[in-house]
């Protein structure tokens, strides 16, 4: 699983998320499916790697105000479509408002990110960015990138979904999701972001508080999954009827991912 991982100067938790086999016998190409965190901090070197990549389709789960604030940086040249949520909801991201007004200790920031993912699904402006994206990968052949801030929610989700839709098994599906914790280096990073907290709140938060609310759990994948569900009847029916995935469109997309 390790070596799905790419290392860049200032691009965190990117990888691949394709070269799953599949229920249907077939494999995922590599190459074709990659996922990150955002790309505003990219030095030079890494945006070198990332035109050597060839995407030609970027999606960016983000706010309107989060790519405001941390504005992503391109490739020089890049001529690739880059898809965006126009649903601007006038305020900071969730995240940003919990981490500025609660107190982060590893319950709360467990609770907070299980009732964000009840809801992830559901919110405006994934319901299209998750739709576009579909579309995109049924009628394009050239390698995506997903990302949303730390590439690991937003962005865990709709790779879950992907992996779904491809008749991944569940197994390396949560595999693929859990992989953030390995690729992010969550203990060596979290004291550094605990002091960035601490400067931006004037509040301290503990060394496994931190390391919780960075990483991601079974339980958060679970819990959105359950809600899909519960809502549609199965992750079939919300892919169907909230996104648009009609079996034409999932068959496009498997022939063109297949390796």
């Amino acid at each position: 699983m390790t070596g799905r991982i790419h290392r860049f100067d200032a691009l965190d938790n990117f990888r691949d998320y394709g070269d799953y086999a599949t229920a249907a016998g077939r494999r995922i190409a590599p190459g074709r499916l990659f996922r990150s965190g955002h790309q505003a901090r990219a030095s030079d070197a890494d945006l070198e790697r990332l035109a050597a990549l060839g995407i030609v389709t970027v999606v960016d789960l983000r706010r309107p105000s989060e790519r405001r604030d941390q504005p992503s940086k391109r490739p020089p040249g890049f001529a690739g479509r880059v898809i965006e949520s126009l649903h601007d909801d006038g305020g900071e991201a969730p995240h940003l408002t919990f981490l500025r007004t609660a107190d982060l200790t590893p319950e709360s920031g467990r609770r907070f990110m299980t009732d964000i993912y009840r809801r992830l699904a559901f919110e405006p402006s994934h319901l299209d960015l998750f739709a576009r994206y579909f579309r995109v990968l049924g009628e394009t052949d050239g390698p995506t990138l997903i990302h949303c801030a730390a590439g690991k929610d937003r962005t865990g989700l709709l790779a879950a979904l992907t992996h779904h839709l491809l008749g991944v098994h569940p197994d390396d599906m949560a595999a693929d999701y859990l992989l953030t914790n390995t690729a992010v280096d969550l203990e060596r990073r979290a004291p550094g972001i605990a002091c960035q907290l601490e400067a931006r709140t004037g509040r301290a938060a503990a060394h496994d508080a931190v390391v919780a609310f960075l990483g991601v759990e079974p339980l958060y994948l679970e819990t959105a999954l359950a809600e899909i569900a519960a809502r549609h009847g199965s992750v079939d029916g919300y892919l169907e009827q909230a996104l648009g995935v009609d079996a034409a469109l999932r068959d496009r997309i498997g022939g063109r991912l297949a390796a």
